[in-house]
């Protein structure tokens, strides 16, 4: 089964051809990363308009370098929520033309699912290894979810955070540390070689609660900077080597043990047999290191290009809806605040 699978949540173009859930046939991704480094973040007007531009080169790519035509596709996959609403009404309106002209199955894929489901790329057998229930960790610049995944399409929403996601909060630390964008990956960079000569940042919890918190972190951070005076009125203002790096790593250190700690947590509660790790911050090599010490049962992470967002996510979690023969509705609609 051959699926087209396409991305358009937030500033990323993606589509691609995956096989019965598992080959990547192609994977293409048009990155708007460079445009919006001068904004220091995502404008949803400009990524709107670039998926726009974008959508039918990444189509024809996809498709091409995957070997086959259209004719050869078993149907088509779109992201139709949750994300940035003008993004997704150009995957989603898009999707549904292709759909119409090449006489084709069209199915609507919650981006968190996607997420869940790369895990899958290139491991179908996951599976059957590990079997049920399995925690899934989804940390990116918009979402920090918990899921219990019960089986294949059934979840179960644990928690969540209650401000900032993980990889905004980099975003804003990177900013405070007058680092570029995207901050994860900065942040990352920086980190490496720091000795641990800052005092420890809080690790913020939510009482009684596997949810999480990092608006405080963020602030915290803030605090410390303006205090030692290198960020004044909202603007970074010459932190030295030393601090940038000391800091990045105690941030970093600060996010991870409020994400690995509320996942092991959630292992022990429900009983779970492995974790699965999806988002852009799972590509994170700190928190991949210590999800993989800390844990007692097996951790399940994508290749680092399969974290962030692509189609080839899209189209591995379309196989199982289409295999159970599921089909979207002519009327599906973008859903910027869609549940998993």
């Amino acid at each position: 089964m051959n699926i087209l699978g396409i991305e358009t949540s937030c500033d990323d173009t993606a589509a691609a051809v995956i096989c019965d859930g598992k080959i990547i046939k192609s994977n293409v991704v048009a990155s708007q990363k460079e445009m919006h480094e001068k904004y220091g973040g995502i404008i949803p007007e400009v990524s709107s308009r670039e998926h726009f531009l974008n959508f039918l080169p990444v189509i024809e790519e996809a498709v091409t370098q995957a070997g086959i035509t259209y004719r050869d596709l078993d149907g088509i996959a779109v992201t139709n929520g949750p994300g940035l609403a003008g993004a997704l009404l150009v995957g989603v309106n898009s999707a549904k033309g292709l759909a119409m002209a090449w006489d084709k199955p069209l199915i609507g894929i919650n981006h968190l699912e996607g997420h869940i489901y790369s895990a899958w790329l290139e491991n179908d057998e996951l599976g059957k290894a590990y079997g049920f229930p399995m925690i899934c960790l989804i940390a990116s610049g918009g979402h920090t979810d918990l899921v219990v995944m019960k089986d294949h399409l059934e979840y179960e929403t644990i928690g969540r955070t209650v401000d900032d996601a993980a990889g905004e909060a980099f975003d804003k630390a990177a900013r405070i540390l007058g680092l570029g964008f995207p901050g994860g990956p900065e942040i990352q960079k920086m980190s490496e070689n720091a000795s641990g000569l800052v005092p420890k940042l809080p690790r913020p919890t939510v009482k009684n609660s596997l949810s999480f918190s990092f608006s405080g972190l963020k602030s915290a951070l803030a605090r410390r900077a303006e205090s030692e005076g290198f960020y004044s009125n909202g603007i970074p203002s010459n932190p030295t080597d030393i601090q940038v790096r000391e800091y990045s790593a105690e941030f970093q250190e600060a996010v991870v043990d409020c994400l690995v700690k509320n996942t092991l947590a959630a292992v022990e509660e429900f009983n779970a047999v492995a974790i699965v790790l999806g988002g852009g911050v799972a590509a994170n090599s700190r928190l991949r290191i210590r999800m993989n010490s800390d844990s007692t049962v097996p951790v399940i992470i994508p290749a680092p290009r399969l974290c962030t967002d692509n189609g080839a996510m899209i189209g591995a979690a379309a196989y199982y809806r289409f295999r159970d023969g599921y089909s979207q509705e002519w009327d599906m609609d973008a859903i910027p605040n869609l549940k998993l």
